[in-house]
């Protein structure tokens, strides 16, 4: 599919999320198959834009194309600067947030808190794409809760505003990330725009991607949380597609190759002193659901060097490989994870397999 002048050579993306898809992890991603990843949401505001994390996320040093970057806002007018200052640092594609549930993201009207203003969202998407000569995409929600999903009309006024590409999380904000995506909804998406819609929500196994392209015709599938501690779900899910066939376990040498390299490009990017702490997630979203991994992770949290996590990290899987040439988790714990999509105080929901399409209900929680 394409995305302006941009050929993705597959339709499985990386979700962006806040705290998690940082260049490294993007870069990981993509190559285990994910043919698109968005960096975390980067703020508008221009005085925040100058902070160290910001300028992390701004950071895209050997990142291949194409570069996305989203941005979070409410002023139109500050949107498209932060639009154009993005583009000239690298930004290939802009993608708009107005999916975020996170409390603190909702409180100043950014995020899905947007949807409640469709003539502001108007204002935005127009601003943007009026600002840029790069595609805009937009990732947003169904609406701000289940008795009014807008999620069409807004996708009409963002065709009509010229965005490229949009991606509909499967639940309102209401819902936060309890209960069960529902898919109803990206399907009249689906069918009441010409541009390519990608449905997010939910996407945690093979087979699970392909009920969800079967039911909504969507172009493309976006994976969020069930790629922590996961990444090469994406290749998974792309045999699955090609053949029908579910792929085994990686091995363990395989992926005690692929963690420690991702584990040195992270401490690289970010410095000892602020490497270690946020490397520890990612560390325990691998280790956490393998055999002996509740005890190891005990463990991790109190290191508190770089040079003693990485040794660490090697000898359990040096251990594990000892046991069993392929990855062993504990019964019951294959796949997801319990750490929200956007912001810290997001939802709390653990992937897994939800229940049937047809029946989904829109918001348990």
């Amino acid at each position: 599919m394409r995305v302006g002048s941009f050929e993705l050579k597959d339709r499985l993306f990386a979700a962006p999320m806040a705290g998690v898809t940082d260049r490294p992890f993007r870069k990981l991603c993509r190559r285990l198959g994910a043919g698109y990843a968005i960096s975390e949401m980067v703020a508008s505001d221009p005085r925040v834009r100058a902070s160290g994390k910001t300028a992390r996320r701004m950071n895209h040093e050997g990142e291949p194309a194409p570069v996305a970057v989203q941005l979070v806002g409410a002023d139109p007018r500050t949107l498209a600067d932060a639009a154009r200052d993005n583009v000239e640092r690298g930004a290939q594609i802009i993608d708009l947030n107005m999916g975020c549930p996170a409390r603190k993201v909702c409180q100043v009207a950014c995020g899905s808190a947007l949807l409640k203003d469709e003539e502001l969202v108007a204002r935005i998407l127009h601003a943007v794409v009026d600002a840029v000569d790069v595609p805009v995409t937009l990732k947003y929600r169904t609406g701000w809760d289940p008795s009014d999903r807008n999620a069409v009309r807004i996708a009409q006024v963002a065709e009509s505003a010229g965005i490229q590409m949009l991606t509909l999380h499967g639940r309102t904000r209401a819902c936060g990330f309890g209960g069960d995506a529902e898919y109803d909804t990206i399907a009249k998406v689906k069918h009441a725009v010409r541009i390519p819609v990608v449905a997010n929500g939910d996407v945690d196994s093979p087979q699970k991607a392909r009920r969800v392209f079967e039911y909504t015709g969507a172009d493309a599938i976006m994976v969020g949380r069930a790629a922590q501690g996961r990444p090469w779900i994406f290749r998974e899910i792309r045999q699955y597609l090609d053949s029908g066939t579910v792929a085994p376990e990686p091995t363990v040498h395989e992926v005690r190759a692929l963690l420690l390299e991702h584990l040195d490009e992270h401490y690289g990017f970010y410095g000892a002193e602020l490497g270690v702490r946020t490397a520890r997630k990612h560390i325990i979203w691998y280790t956490r659901r393998l055999r002996g991994g509740v005890q190891f992770c005990e463990r991790m949290n109190r290191l508190e060097r770089c040079e003693d996590q990485r040794q660490a990290l090697d000898e359990f899987l040096q251990e594990a490989g000892e046991r069993h040439d392929r990855l062993q988790y504990e019964r019951g714990e294959i796949e997801g994870s319990a750490a929200p999509q956007c912001g810290a105080d997001a939802g709390r929901k653990a992937g897994g397999e939800a229940g049937d399409l047809d029946t989904m209900a829109a918001c348990r929680a």
